[in-house]
């Protein structure tokens, strides 16, 4: 398995996402080849903003592993984490991100601050960007061009 093989899983949560209305932004984790946790951003049906797909998948992943700690995981996300994120993928130990689009407005791991690189903290996240990144990129702009057309 490769980083292209867990994006595309990744982008198939962030179409259930879209299913429901909801951005579309998925998530994966991975440990020892094996899919741990799974998440796409559930914000507004769940009226709650800590319903992003990155944590739901930490949720899930802590479970799997009996810990909060999850080293020796990658995460897979479609985007950029946000500074929320971003901390939960620190505070967890995850050893790698791997995402496909880049954030602008509100990229935490090195569009607009890098939380993960920061050298006052004692734990670093290997990060790679772009992996499938036009895809993840159009299902961000696809669907606000579509909020936008039906307003």
């Amino acid at each position: 398995m490769d980083d292209n093989f867990y994006m595309g899983i990744a982008i198939a949560q962030a179409h259930l996402a879209k299913d429901i209305l909801e951005v579309p932004i998925g998530c994966v984790i991975v440990h020892d080849d094996i899919v741990i946790g799974k998440g796409f951003n559930q914000r507004n049906t769940k009226k709650n903003t800590l319903y992003h797909a990155e944590i739901i998948a930490i949720d899930m992943a802590c479970k799997y592993m009996g810990d909060w700690r999850l080293e020796g995981c990658t995460i897979y996300i479609t985007l950029e984490p946000c500074p929320m994120c971003a901390g939960a993928i620190l505070q967890s130990r995850i050893h790698r991100l791997v995402y496909g689009a880049t954030s602008p407005k509100s990229g935490s791991s090195g569009t607009i601050l890098n939380i993960l690189d920061d050298p006052q903290y004692n734990h670093k996240v290997e990060i790679t960007t772009g992996i499938i990144e036009k895809e993840c990129a159009s299902l961000m702009t696809d669907f606000f061009a579509e909020l936008r057309r039906k307003k």
